[in-house]
């Protein structure tokens, strides 16, 4: 079986560091390969350099081979021609590939006409069923800032598949999604994979890669460490670090002893009421939120998580009933860690910019950033970087930094993490809850991981519909 794609000793180097180790993959048409690994280990940027889309300031080198063309990993220009033919992309971050100011099907639209050649109309057509079979009928009309994280990736999904490209790279395609919609997106990477298409996925979701079958590769610190069929790999891993992220799944972690909740609530909601295209999401809710707790709100994508904690910060709109805050705080202590952070970061600095400019402005010690760093395994050297050349695990990693450093007295975790592989996602959250507790932090976290909410938490409330259910 001739490949779809092979490549020879990809290396990726920054400053002259190398950050991927010479690695070699071969994709065959019909069967997937996934490439599992460490948030930041270098799974990313594999995958960019076999499609020419490195950040500026990483280089690339190494042989690529699609179909008849064999190409140069260090001219990233020769991969151009290629994309959206060929090559179709799903990137980690969904924000950063929809133009903010067209609709989802106008933008899904545009790859049938420019791309696939297809007229106005019929591009239109073909938009509108792309974004039904996703169901995302009804969201069309809406600009990437009115969906969610889990409704910008499907929309993402729909136009990296407009151009018929054979190949697809889907970086983290369900990240950020319930696992109703995972097993969605699943089935539509498979469907182009069972008809001769190439598949790569990169993902630290254990479900995903189960699911996908096909090939594995486990990648460490910018190292392949094991290589196979899925299901071998995963039923009796060789190396250590395999055996450690499967450990990890948050359906292993112990459960928590709920703590009681202490003193004055910090914020209050009463018979709360939200809705958003004319759909209600919640009605007449009511909660309270106090210093140290954790409370956790589920529910699939779309069905108002965020717009919750948005709501509650002041951020969006409620339809009906009111807020209340503790009285004497300073209103930069109530933040939100963001589900998407690269939206929350300035592109064009550097993060160690983006930090000390936070520093400066609010009065902050910034001695307090090292040991930081420290404590959530980010290299110091991450802070000369821009946002868009680094991992999205780092940048949530450091987002969470950043908004530590305001010690907030109510934090509200869109999806914290949601871009983290699992050994790291285990550590970043019991660090939250760690801080909740120590520092009488009221912690809100949103996820879509049942088993993450329900072994985290003090108090859950589960959204469905207009009525929410607390436990």
């Amino acid at each position: 079986m001739t490949p779809l794609l092979s490549a020879t000793d990809i290396v990726v180097q920054a400053a002259g560091q190398m950050l991927v180790h010479p690695a070699t993959l071969v994709l065959h048409p019909g069967r997937p390969l996934t490439i599992l690994g460490e948030t930041g280990s270098g799974k990313s940027l594999l995958a960019q350099a076999l499609i020419g889309t490195l950040p500026q300031g990483l280089t690339a080198r190494g042989r690529v081979t699609i179909g008849d063309r064999v190409l140069d990993a260090a001219d990233p220009a020769s991969f151009r021609p290629l994309w959206g033919r060929t090559l179709g992309v799903l990137p980690q971050e969904p924000w950063l590939s929809l133009d903010p100011l067209m609709p989802a099907r106008d933008q899904v639209a545009e790859g049938h006409a420019l791309v696939r050649g297809l007229s106005r109309v019929q591009a239109r057509t073909a938009a509108v069923r792309d974004l039904d079979g996703l169901g995302l009928g009804r969201a069309g009309g809406l600009r990437p800032d009115q969906l969610s994280g889990g409704m910008a990736q499907r929309a993402a999904f729909a136009a990296a598949r407009a151009g018929g490209a054979r190949i697809i790279i889907a970086d983290e395609p369900t990240k950020g999604l319930d696992a109703h919609r995972r097993d969605e997106i699943c089935a539509l990477l498979l469907k182009g994979a069972a008809d001769g298409g190439g598949l790569l996925t990169i993902t630290h979701d254990l479900a995903l890669a189960r699911a996908l079958g096909g090939d594995l590769m486990v990648v460490r610190q910018g190292r392949v460490v094991e290589q196979g069929p899925t299901a071998q790999v995963l039923a009796a891993p060789d190396s250590d670090y395999t055996r450690a992220l499967i450990a990890a799944d948050p359906a292993s972690w112990p459960r928590q002893a709920p703590r009681p909740a202490q003193g004055a609530p910090v914020l209050r909601a009463e018979v709360l009421s939200a809705a958003r295209g004319g759909r209600v999401l919640f009605r007449d809710l009511d909660l309270s939120v106090h210093l140290g707790e954790v409370l956790g709100i589920t529910g699939p994508s779309g069905c108002g998580k965020s717009t919750l904690g948005d709501t509650l910060l002041g951020l969006a709109w409620a339809e009906a009933g009111r807020v209340q805050r503790a009285q004497g705080i300073a209103p930069v202590r109530f933040q939100k860690l963001y589900q998407d952070p690269p939206s929350a970061f300035p592109r064009a600095v550097t993060l160690g910019r983006a930090l000390d400019d936070l520093v400066a402005l609010h009065r902050l010690d910034g001695a307090r950033i090292a040991p930081l760093l420290d404590r959530m395994r980010l290299s110091p050297g991450l802070l000369t970087r821009r946002p868009d050349a680094v991992s999205g695990g780092e940048l949530q990693r450091l987002a969470l930094l950043r908004v530590l450093l305001l010690d907030p007295v109510f934090l509200f975790a869109d999806e914290p993490t949601s871009r983290l592989d699992l050994i790291t996602q285990a550590q970043v959250t019991r660090l939250m809850i760690d801080i909740a507790h120590q520092a009488g932090m009221a912690l809100l976290i949103v996820s879509h991981d049942a088993h993450l909410i329900a072994r985290s938490c003090d108090r859950v409330i589960a959204l469905d519909g207009p009525l929410a259910q607390a436990a």
